[in-house]
């Protein structure tokens, strides 16, 4: 279809709002193309000093706060008890009402770059079954399990510009899951630390398949940036070399040098504006000093993230859709996912850790499909570096002291020898997992915040269990002398990985956009984030993000 340009003035070509994944891709792609684009973040533009390097207070461990948004007051959402399996957050009647830090939230952060400041930039495309789940394996019984209206071809020469303009790190030869690659990574694989090759020997010895997890990080000088130093504080944190390749220093910046994107930070989009005849024609915001403003535009472009997308188009209802934008059938917020994480943890004879990040350097795409009895599956790989605290709160023995001199002397000990491996499993989606908005509870804004419902459907635990299994085969075939550790129970899962609320079809009795991301109700608004994600694969979300994103923006491009 082709986009209708209006014929009154408007104050932008394209308002791209969130600057994450998909949003940089998008700002990028519209810009170069000769666009005025407005591209809006909710959060600030962080300096690294601004991120932190706190070990309690980051995107990965958030014990007493987070290092890159949204602010811990004034961002509420609410719960429902029954989706997360201990009490988390305050009280609400029958509900939980949680805080951006706290468990159950499904946070993502809020800044210019979004996730991609201070994620691990692990880089995997989908594997072609990944498009195809529900002729791979049926639709359990409850699910709301689909194929995507797209496969691994249509996205592939999307990988590759997301490999190649952005940069990807890694050796091709060794990702013998996927269709043989066209072109290899533009930089060669970090280097092995020392656990990674005690984990390589394990796997050969189980005859399992290995290879070098890709990072979205410079393992060598490129684009202008300097390449990775091995720190050991790198998921969860800010780089210190400007070595990691979020959209902050690569797709913004190129936004912005094209002279025709302009970034406001610190902005909250309120709802989407519409004409009279119930057409989106741009955006009202609220800035940090509380002053509202409609922005004008021909094309508007949604990148906030699968919860955060959902909710705005739910607040932003009209007489033509009283029950939000994009939701006609009922779709918009539904079938919510993220990624398990099983995993196991080992103590092992001699010492593993040897100081060189980032840490997760060797994994498996063994079981990621061809499962007997199992829906999909997942990778695993042996981790990134984790501090101190994140040892003594995540995989501290069950069995060893928890207080005193004798705790203190076994972290001294084997703080060094303890090592974990895990994995995101492919989620099974289910209509009941939902974003929705509480109209009784406002954000500092006054904004209705986002209500969270439902859980993941019963086949992604079980997949779950069947992984931690094999976590803990590997680990002792790697030479662990204990292990330890529980597979997830049932629960609603989301987090930095969130996908799936918007999901892409054909039928907008079914989906919300159509096979290049467009909203069915409307000719010129487009989600460029996972949202759009039918299943989000067993691998890290992000890679396939972009390269989605890539192909909605050069599509919004070409039917200009």
């Amino acid at each position: 279809m082709k986009v209708a340009v209006s014929t009154r003035h408007s104050d932008y070509d394209a308002i791209v709002i969130g600057s994450g994944a998909g949003g940089g891709v998008a700002a990028a792609v519209l810009a170069e193309a000769g666009k005025s684009v407005l591209l809006l973040e909710r959060g600030r533009d962080l300096s690294f000093e601004a991120v932190g390097r706190d070990h309690l207070r980051n995107q990965r461990m958030a014990v007493y706060g987070h290092n890159a948004g949204p602010d811990i007051d004034g961002n509420p959402r609410t719960l429902e008890a029954d989706s997360f399996p201990i009490p988390v957050g305050e009280a609400l009647g029958d509900l939980r009402l949680l805080r951006p830090h706290e468990p159950g939230y499904q946070n993502n952060a809020a800044c210019v770059g979004s996730g991609t400041r201070v994620y691990a930039g692990q880089a995997w495309r989908f594997m072609p079954q990944d498009f195809r789940m529900a002729s791979e394996y049926g639709v359990p019984e409850g699910s709301s399990l689909a194929d995507w209206p797209i496969g691994y071809e249509d996205l592939l020469p999307y990988y590759e510009k997301v490999e190649w303009e952005i940069g990807i790190c890694g050796d091709h030869r060794t990702m013998t899951h996927l269709p043989t690659y066209d072109k290899p990574y533009p930089m060669p694989a970090l280097p092995l630390p020392h656990k990674s090759g005690i984990h390589k020997r394990g796997l050969e010895q189980l005859g399992w398949q290995w290879l070098r997890v890709p990072r979205l990080i410079n393992s060598m000088p490129y684009n202008d940036r300097p390449g990775c130093i091995n720190c050991q504080q790198c998921v969860g944190f800010a780089c210190p070399a400007d070595a990691k390749n979020g959209s902050h220093n690569t797709t913004v910046p190129r936004a912005l040098r094209s002279g025709n994107c302009t970034l406001r930070a610190e902005v909250m989009a309120e709802r989407l504006a519409c004409s009279a005849g119930g057409r989106v024609i741009g955006v009202t915001i609220i800035d940090a000093a509380g002053q509202r403003q409609t922005l004008t535009a021909d094309v508007v472009v949604l990148s906030c993230g699968a919860v955060e997308t959902a909710r705005l188009l739910l607040n932003s209802a009209t007489l033509q859709e009283p029950s939000g934008i994009g939701n006609g059938g009922n779709q918009v917020g539904r079938n919510l996912q993220g990624h398990y994480y099983p995993g196991a943890a080992g103590l092992f004879p001699d010492v593993m850790f040897d100081g060189v990040g980032p840490g997760c350097s060797i994994a498996t795409c063994q079981f990621n499909h061809g499962n007997d009895g199992i829906i999909g599956g997942g990778f695993l790989g042996d981790e990134d570096i984790v501090t101190p605290v994140t040892m003594w709160k995540r995989f501290y023995p069950p069995d060893a002291p928890r207080w005193g001199i004798e705790a203190k002397r076994f972290m001294r000990d084997n703080y060094r020898r303890i090592n974990d491996v895990t994995g995101p499993v492919q989620e099974i989606p289910s209509p009941q997992a939902r974003v929705s908005v509480n109209p009784k509870v406002k954000d500092k804004y006054g904004i209705p915040v986002v209500h969270l419902s439902g859980a993941t459907h019963p086949e992604t635990v079980r997949t779950a269990q069947f992984m931690h299994e094999r976590a803990k085969e590997w680990l002792r075939a790697s030479g662990a002398i204990k292990v330890w550790g529980r597979p997830p129970p049932r629960y609603l899962s989301g987090g930095q990985h969130q996908a799936g609320s918007c999901r892409m079809g054909e039928d907008p009795a079914i989906s919300v956009v159509d096979p290049f991301c467009r909203v069915h109700s409307h000719d010129n608004l487009f989600i460029a984030d996972g949202s759009p994600h039918v299943t989000n694969g067993g691998f890290n979300p992000v890679e396939t993000i972009m390269a989605l994103a890539w192909r909605t923006t050069e599509n919004i491009v070409a039917k200009w």
